[in-house]
């Protein structure tokens, strides 16, 4: 009974998404003429609902569906359980933020605003339908499944993306889609290489054959950085700096706060992390991986303290923090031994992540509206996520000290001194987040914006509780019990103070001398100078079309010349032959007579 239960269970998680999806064109068609529908009503909301009870309520447990593709293999587990836990509740409840957020866009469409109409439904219905293969990818453990879920979601995010439709939401949806057509082509390539050459249908037997496949390294490549788009590995990260300040507000929380994880997910699924076998090519990819989440972890902050709009700064935070959870996954493939212990640390710090990150994004959104809670108490729950990302309090501190504790027993000290020097990045951007918060709060103030609508303090509270809460809900063995020793938290906290200082001392200098405007950083990075290397290369490419264009039609007038010669040789030739049949006679006589003479002179 209970697998039965399980099953039920499990399918409701992932069909009841995009049955809300379809109620969307059923509900419009039997409306009231010239009354479109509300499509963000109290239903709508409950889309992770049977996802989030599935998890809290079942525990694990396996599902076969021999009908279902290649023969569908749907689970949860010990790594997938807390996953998608934490991404039901941040879909939860980022989806009821958004019907405060869009308050004002339903109540244009419902009086009658075309465009806010369409706008509002294409979100209502891309909303589950990007939930719906989120959620899929998480409990896939068959390949095909796994690649629907990862493609339906990544595909369906991006009418989120350009929701707006304004010139930077466009831009910001061009770069997510390019970006996004690279990753599917890699891991596409990564899947079926490594589907074929070990002749399995299972991510578990995949893993399995990497490892014995000659070029099982390689395959490992390509599924890196094609995952790694998703996940913001340095140079595959240009989208996310574009595509999360000009979305929607909620739609920014679930991009990074979920979405961005799935691509952590497809590593762990894909990769043979913890494997002592894996090989000396595989240990190299690991130092790779290790070099390249380093840098992002550092580049991204560096760079990040620089931008101006606080969804941005989150965007590059987003990066930054993803390259410490990279570093931390390419240690299973240096130093497998370590990854039993490192995997509950990378679960935990994926999970504190997404939803912390959900709360700032969420806060960002709560502070573009005048607040009516006091001021001090506003700016006190807003400080909490941004200390609790930078490693100071509640699930941050047990993130912390759960990953470098493990690194720190492994012999691998000078990882944790440049994951410390990382954590002081965050600490900037945390400081850069909260200063453009304050000032575009004040300019709220100033323009007189709407109020607050009731639903979205409510969520960013409840997302700030669940993130803050997360060690003790979430799941057993993902954090230290008590956490951290008194006597380990100066090792832990001194990231902040260093970060706090050079964030204080960086505000000074610029006070007295602020940057021109011609020396800021736009967000999106090497996205510009790619961008203006394609327009240069396409440029360039249409002056050598044209020049062939040119040469082509010299090369065409030279034959057309040559043809009106021939023809013209061919005309006089037609005249000599018509001239000789008339004075054929006449020649043939002078012909004879002049035979007749030589032959004549020849016998005198």
């Amino acid at each position: 009974m209970s697998d039965v239960l399980f099953a039920v269970a499990l399918s409701s998680a992932l069909l009841w998404p995009l049955l809300l999806a379809l109620r969307l064109p059923l509900k419009a068609a039997l409306a009231q003429r010239g009354r479109p529908p509300a499509p963000l009503d109290g239903l709508w909301c409950t889309a992770p609902l049977p996802a989030l009870a599935l998890v809290l309520g079942l525990g694990e447990g396996t599902l076969a569906l021999d009908w279902w593709l290649l023969g569908g293999v749907w689970a949860l587990d010990g790594t997938r359980g807390p996953l998608l836990a934490f991404t039901a509740l941040l879909w939860l409840l980022a989806g009821i933020y958004a019907r405060g957020y869009l308050a004002g866009e339903q109540a244009r469409a419902v009086a009658g605003d075309g465009a806010a109409e369409a706008r509002l439904t294409r979100f209502a219905l891309l909303w589950p339908v990007t939930l719906s293969g989120n959620l899929l990818l998480l409990v896939a453990e068959d390949i095909a499944s796994f690649y629907l879920g990862f493609a339906v979601m990544t595909f369906a995010a991006y009418g989120l993306v350009v929701h707006s439709g304004t010139r930077d939401a466009r831009t910001g949806g061009l770069a997510y889609l390019v970006m996004a057509v690279l990753g599917e082509g890699l891991i596409l390539a990564g899947l079926l290489w490594g589907a074929g050459s070990a002749g399995t249908t299972t991510l578990g037997g995949l893993r399995e054959g990497m490892l014995e496949a000659p070029g099982g390294a390689w395959m490992g490549l390509l599924l890196w950085l094609g995952f790694g788009v998703k996940a913001g590995v340095v140079g595959l990260h240009l989208w996310l700096p574009l595509a999360h300040p000009v979305a929607p507000t909620p739609a920014s929380a679930v991009l990074s706060g979920a979405m961005i994880k799935a691509g952590l997910v497809g590593w762990l699924a894909t990769l043979p992390l913890g494997e002592p076998g894996a090989g000396q090519a595989f240990a190299w990819l690991g130092r790779a991986m290790l070099v390249a989440g380093l840098a992002a972890a550092l580049g991204a902050a560096l760079y990040g303290v620089c931008q101006r709009h606080p969804k941005a700064v989150l965007a590059y935070s987003s990066v930054s923090q993803m390259g410490m959870i990279t570093a931390l996954v390419a240690m299973g493939l240096v130093a497998p031994a370590l990854w039993p212990a490192l995997s509950a640390a990378v679960v935990l710090f994926a999970a504190h992540h997404g939803l912390t990150k959900g709360a700032l994004f969420l806060g960002v959104g709560i502070g573009e509206h005048p607040p009516r809670l006091p001021a001090w108490l506003l700016w006190t729950l807003l400080v909490l996520p941004a200390l609790s990302l930078g490693g100071a309090l509640a699930s941050g501190l047990a993130t912390k000290w759960a990953f470098k504790s493990v690194l720190y027993d492994g012999g691998h000290a000078a990882v944790v001194t440049w994951l410390s020097l990382a954590a002081v990045g965050t600490t900037a951007l945390m400081a850069r987040t909260l200063w453009c918060q304050w000032q575009g709060e004040r300019q709220a103030r100033e323009d007189g914006l709407e109020p607050l609508v009731a639903p979205m303090p409510l969520a960013w509270l409840a997302t700030l509780l669940a993130a803050l809460t997360l060690p003790w809900w979430l799941g057993e063995g993902l954090a230290t019990p008590g956490g951290p020793p008194p006597a380990e938290l100066p090792g832990l906290l001194w990231p902040l103070a260093v970060g706090l200082v050079a964030s204080v001392t960086a505000w000074g200098v610029a006070r007295h001398r602020p940057l021109r405007a011609t020396w800021r950083l736009p967000p999106g990075d090497l996205w510009w100078p790619l961008a203006r290397a394609w327009q240069a290369s396409r440029r360039r490419g249409q002056a050598c079309l044209a020049r062939l264009g040119l040469a082509q039609g010299a090369w065409v007038a030279w034959w057309v010349a040559r043809e009106r010669d021939a023809v013209r040789a061919l005309d006089g030739m037609t005249r000599g032959e018509a001239w000789l049949r008339r004075h054929a006679a006449v020649l043939m006589m002078v012909v004879a007579v002049g035979l007749a003479l030589a032959l004549l002179f020849s016998a005198a």
